[in-house]
C-alpha cells in the first residue's frame, strides 16, 4: 500500500487530537484527564523543543550559505532590496486590510469588558524602537546566539559571509565548506525530527482542546472579533499576495499553494513560522524547485522581518481593545497604529503568542491599558494559528516572486 503523505498524517493528527481530547474530557474525571493530558503533552513539548534546537544554527549557516552562493556583491545588494521590498510592501496591505475591516465592522463597539482574563503573562515590551535598531548589530555574537537576538544573528551572518567571499580562494575554502557542511547537516537533522511531526502535532492540538473549556462558547462570545481577524486573514493570503506573487512573478498560485501544503499545515498547527522554517526551505528547494542560493536568503530573513498575519491581527485587536473601552481612535492615532505595528512585528519572536507580547508596543503609543490584552485571550490561540499559517505563505510567496525576477525555473 502506497504510503500516506506527510502532510495528511499530520491532518490527521489534528483531527485525532481534536476528536480523542473531547471524548476523554466527556468520559473522564478531572483528575484522571488531568493525568493523560499532562502525559499527552510531553510528545508536544519535545517535538517542538527539537526543533526549535536547530533554530540558531539553522538561519546562520543558511544565511551564510545564501550568500556566499550568491556571489557579488552587487547580486547581494539587488537580492536584499527585492527582498526587503516584498516584505515591507505585504507587510503595509496586510495591516490596511486589517484596518479596513476593523473599521467597517467595529467589533468591538457593544462588547463585555467583564469577559477580560487576566494578563499577568504578557507583560509590557522592554524594547524601544531605538533598542530594536541599534540591537541589529550586536556587541557579543555569543549574547546573541544564546538570546536569541535574530536580527543581530542574521546581521552577523551575512556580514560575516559577505567578507568571506572577499578572502583569498585557499584560506576561505575550507570555511566555506564547513558553512555549507554545517547547513546540510542541520537540514538532515530537522527533517528527521519531522517524521515525527504527527506525534508531535496531535499532542499540541489535544493539549489545546484539552485547556479550551467551550470552544464554541469562546467563538460566540467573541465571534464578531474573531471573524474580523479571519476576514483580513483571508482576503491578504487568498487575494493579496495571490495577485502580488502573478503581477511581480507570474506565479500560479493555486499551484504554488499545493507545493507549501506541507509547510502551512505544519505552521497552523504548531503556531510557530521557526519551527517551519526548515520545512518551508525545504519545500520551496524540492518542490517549487527554487534554488537554493534565495530560498537560504530570503526565507531565515523573511522568518524574522516579514509578519503579514501578526501585523494584521495587531491592528485589528488594538481598534477593538479601543472599541471596547469607548476610546475613539482619529485618523493620526490609527496611523500610529499602523506605523508602530509595522515596527513593532520587525523582528518578532517567531513563537506562539508573540503578537500578545508585541502588542503592548502599540496599546502604549496610543494610550491605551495593558490590560485591555485580557479581552482577547480567550481565542488568541486560535487565531494565533491562522496568522502564523499567514506569516509563513507570505514568506514562501516571496522567495518564489524574486526567485523569479532572478529569471529562475520554477515548478509554479
Amino acid at each position: 500500500m502506497k504510503k500516506i503523505p506527510l502532510h495528511f498524517q499530520i491532518l490527521i493528527a489534528m483531527v485525532l487530537g481534536g476528536v480523542l481530547s473531547s471524548m476523554f474530557k466527556s468520559s473522564l474525571s478531572p483528575q484522571s484527564y488531568g493525568k493523560y493530558i499532562e502525559y499527552v503533552g510531553i510528545l508536544g513539548d519535545l517535538f517542538l523543543r527539537a526543533l526549535k534546537m536547530a533554530i540558531v544554527p539553522l538561519v546562520m549557516s543558511s544565511v551564510m550559505s545564501g550568500i556566499i552562493n550568491i556571489g557579488k556583491s552587487e547580486n547581494i545588494g539587488r537580492l536584499t532590496a527585492k527582498t526587503m521590498t516584498w516584505y515591507f510592501s505585504t507587510s503595509i496591505l496586510a495591516i490596511i486590510t486589517g484596518m479596513f475591516f476593523v473599521n467597517l465592522i467595529q467589533p468591538g463597539v457593544g462588547a463585555d469588558i467583564g469577559l477580560a482574563e487576566a494578563v499577568d503573562k504578557v507583560q509590557p515590551a522592554t524594547l524601544s524602537f531605538r533598542e530594536t535598531i541599534v540591537r541589529i548589530i550586536p556587541t557579543n555574537i555569543l549574547t546573541a546566539l544564546t538570546e536569541p537576538n535574530m536580527l543581530g544573528i542574521i546581521f552577523f551572518s551575512i556580514t560575516f559571509a559577505l567578507f568571506l567571499t572577499k578572502v583569498d580562494t585557499p584560506l576561505s575554502e575550507p570555511i566555506i565548506n564547513g558553512i555549507n557542511g554545517v547547513f546540510e547537516t542541520m537540514m538532515k537533522m530537522v527533517m528527521w525530527f519531522i517524521k515525527f511531526s504527527p506525534l508531535g502535532i496531535f499532542s499540541i492540538i489535544s493539549l489545546q482542546v484539552a485547556k479550551t473549556d467551550d470552544i464554541l462558547g469562546l467563538l460566540h462570545r467573541l465571534g464578531i472579533y474573531g471573524l474580523t481577524v479571519l476576514c483580513g486573514l483571508i482576503v491578504h493570503m487568498f487575494i493579496t499576495l495571490p495577485l502580488l506573487m502573478w503581477i511581480v512573478g507570474r506565479v500560479n498560485p493555486v499551484r504554488h499553494f499545493r507545493n507549501m501544503s506541507f509547510p502551512l499545515l505544519t505552521a497552523f498547527s504548531t503556531s510557530s513560522s521557526a519551527a517551519t522554517l526548515p520545512l518551508t526551505m525545504d519545500a520551496l528547494v524540492n518542490k517549487a524547485k527554487v534554488s537554493p542560493r534565495v530560498t537560504n536568503f530570503v526565507i531565515p530573513v523573511g522568518s524574522t522581518l516579514n509578519m503579514d498575519g501578526t501585523a494584521l491581527y495587531e491592528c485589528v485587536a488594538v481598534m477593538f481593545i479601543a472599541q471596547a473601552y469607548g476610546r475613539h481612535l482619529g485618523i493620526e492615532q490609527q496611523l500610529i497604529v499602523v506605523f508602530t505595528a509595522l515596527l513593532a512585528t520587525t523582528g518578532a519572536a517567531a513563537i506562539p503568542m508573540a503578537g500578545l507580547f508585541m502588542m503592548s508596543i502599540i496599546l502604549t503609543a496610543v494610550g491605551l491599558p495593558l490590560e485591555g490584552v485580557g479581552l482577547i485571550l480567550a481565542i488568541d490561540r486560535i487565531l494565533d494559528m491562522c496568522r502564523t499559517t499567514v506569516n509563513t505563505w507570505s514568506d514562501t510567496c516571496g522567495t518564489v516572486a524574486i526567485a523569479k525576477t532572478e529569471k529562475e525555473e520554477l515548478n509554479c
